[in-house]
């Protein structure tokens, strides 16, 4: 099984998660602070600021052809509106960089991290972020739009509802087992497509309200992936719809998207109207803003099933990974399937992926999750593009670097890379 040599195979990374010393940003504030919610910091990460070149070359020599990154909006504008004319040059580099061995740059504006200092405007629910968005997308655009030709504005728009929805339901499930005089590990942590550490998040809760107003000037943080409010989610929709506007101007011949983290949702016997309620909160309500879009990115990672009461837990012997994600790589085609009744744009995978220690499962996923993009594009479902999460094995958000989703090992004592099979076995496929 091979795909069109146009087909996009590549691999994704996010700034703050591989470049290092990302020292602008709320996440790096957030990090450092005595009430933390992070296992530990990014500090420099796997160094991809510098090495950039060579994470590269592994790529092209691998056969991949694409590289989806993100550009750092608080190494772009860190004081507000103060940009940082080697900051845009680096990233110009990087998509020189990507050009010269023949990988096509598929850049994210947007990918979680935001500037230290929006935050402390009130963040992702203020009715202001949007223009600031508008204004940072301009001088990115203006400076490397000629450059490129994908551009996703935000990653994963529908993060926050489901941080809001997972919280909610940690708390209930916190307030239950308190009343019932039981303790013990909840795994609701592995409900969500991205690292989080609720039990320090909601432990930390009333320490961290000072200490948020001593480095951000306010009591309560709304950075992008905190757990949002309907207004909030109207707001990410507003800063997309900006963005797009001024991409429209400045480079119309860029195709552009935003990208959202879905879950196949699987409705069990008696959960029919829970799934379809999930899915409408995940998906079909941001139709309307994406009507405009020319692609999705459409990111999965596994499944939910849904009953009566809600979500269930993995079947009992099922494989997880190191995420407490259930191992279901069939989970990529059925979500693509369902995205597809709806959105008539192209589709770009932009996040698919594993995290486990072993390569062999890692490459047994991702022969899966091929097969089931294969058959969509065989049945005329336009997927342009396959981007596998991550690169590089990389800072996990909350969770640190206790998470390999690599096709690249990185040793972060030397920061020497050692390419895994999974990284040759993916670029055989086009």
């Amino acid at each position: 099984m091979t795909f069109e040599k146009d087909f996009l195979m590549g691999a994704a990374t996010a700034a703050h998660q591989v470049e290092g010393n990302n020292i602008h940003s709320d996440y790096w504030a957030q990090e450092h602070m005595v009430h933390t919610d992070f296992l530990e910091p990014s500090g420099e990460a796997v160094d991809h600021y510098h090495r950039y070149d060579e994470d590269i070359r592994l790529m092209a020599d691998a056969g991949l052809n694409a590289y989806r990154f993100s550009i750092e909006w608080a190494r772009i504008e860190p004081q507000e509106g103060c940009f940082d004319e080697a900051q845009i040059a680096h990233y110009r580099d990087v998509i020189h960089a990507c050009k010269s061995k023949g990988i096509e740059p598929i850049v994210t504006l947007l990918h979680f991290t935001s500037p230290k200092w929006l935050i402390s405007k009130g963040g992702w629910e203020s009715d202001e972020t949007p223009g600031y968005f508008a204004r940072y997308t301009r001088y990115v655009m203006e400076q490397l739009g000629g450059e490129l030709r994908y551009v996703c504005t935000i990653n994963e728009a529908n993060m926050g509802i489901q941080v809001a929805a997972i919280a909610k339901r940690y708390m209930q499930q916190m307030m239950a087992k308190m009343q019932a005089g039981k303790t013990g590990d909840d795994k609701t942590d592995g409900t969500v497509q991205m690292g989080l550490n609720l039990e320090k998040m909601m432990a930390n809760q009333q320490a961290a309200e000072k200490e948020r107003m001593e480095v951000f000037g306010v009591a309560k943080t709304e950075c992008f992936t905190s757990p949002r409010t309907a207004h909030g989610d109207e707001i990410v929709l507003e800063a997309h719809k900006a963005a797009r506007a001024v991409i429209r101007e400045v480079a119309p011949h860029v195709r552009l998207g935003l990208t959202l983290s879905l879950h196949d949702i699987q409705a069990q016997p008696g959960g029919e109207e829970n799934a379809e309620k999930e899915w409408a909160e995940e998906f079909t309500h941001y139709l309307p803003a994406i009507e405009g879009d020319d692609f999705l990115g459409v990111q999965n990672y596994t499944r939910t099933r849904i009953g009566a009461e809600g979500s269930l837990p993995t079947p009992e012997g099922a494989e997880l990974t190191q995420m407490d994600y259930e191992f279901y790589p069939q989970a990529l085609e059925n979500v693509i399937r369902r995205v597809a009744r709806d959105f008539k744009g192209d589709l770009l995978v932009t996040e698919n992926g594993i995290a486990t220690d072993d390569d062999s499962r890692r490459a047994a996923f991702i022969k899966a999750a091929l097969s089931g993009v294969k058959a969509c594009i065989d049945d005329g479902i336009p997927v342009k593009g396959y981007m596998y999460w991550s690169l590089l094995d990389n800072f996990e958000w909350q969770k640190g670097y206790s998470m390999t989703f690599g096709l690249i090992a990185v040793d972060r004592g030397t920061q020497q890379r050692s390419p895994k099979p999974s990284l040759t076995l993916l670029g055989q496929y086009i």
